[in-house]
């Protein structure tokens, strides 16, 4: 029963990316040229939600399902870290012309060349976490 609920979530938040044109590869355009405010919007409202839910769970000291605290740990400061990151993942978006999350997006709506992409971003992950542990972090 648990994973229907999560499957209609994942599709709700698929359709309001969808709705929102958040997958549309012109308003990527458009955000990256600040031709409009339209993306900066979501990605700002994206992230106001995410630091209320993160302090949410911190306060109310909210359990995973099996029991445990839910524990953040500070992650490192380190320049290489989000430099390199963050060149890898702007060119990924870059050339694809959407960020991990519309790409899923974009694949229920019938896009299917992004399988390419999607492909992609699996192996790019499978590939991390094969390097992981010769990678500077």
């Amino acid at each position: 029963m648990r994973v229907l609920i999560y499957f209609g979530i994942g599709i709700l938040f698929g359709i309001v990316m969808y709705k929102s044109e958040a997958a549309s590869w012109f308003r990527i355009y458009e955000m990256f040229t600040f031709g409009s405010f339209h993306m900066y919007g979501i990605i700002g409202t994206a992230l106001i939600v995410g630091i209320l839910g993160v302090q949410l769970l911190k306060v109310k000291k909210v359990k995973t399902m099996q029991g445990n605290s839910i524990n953040f740990k500070p992650k490192e400061k380190r320049v290489p870290r989000y430099l390199f990151g963050g060149i890898i993942f702007g060119l990924g978006w870059a050339l694809a012309g959407a960020c991990p999350g519309p790409i899923y997006v974009l694949l229920g709506a019938g896009y299917f060349p992004i399988l390419v992409v999607v492909l992609g971003a699996l192996l790019g992950t499978y590939f991390y976490g094969y390097f992981r542990d010769k990678l500077p972090h």
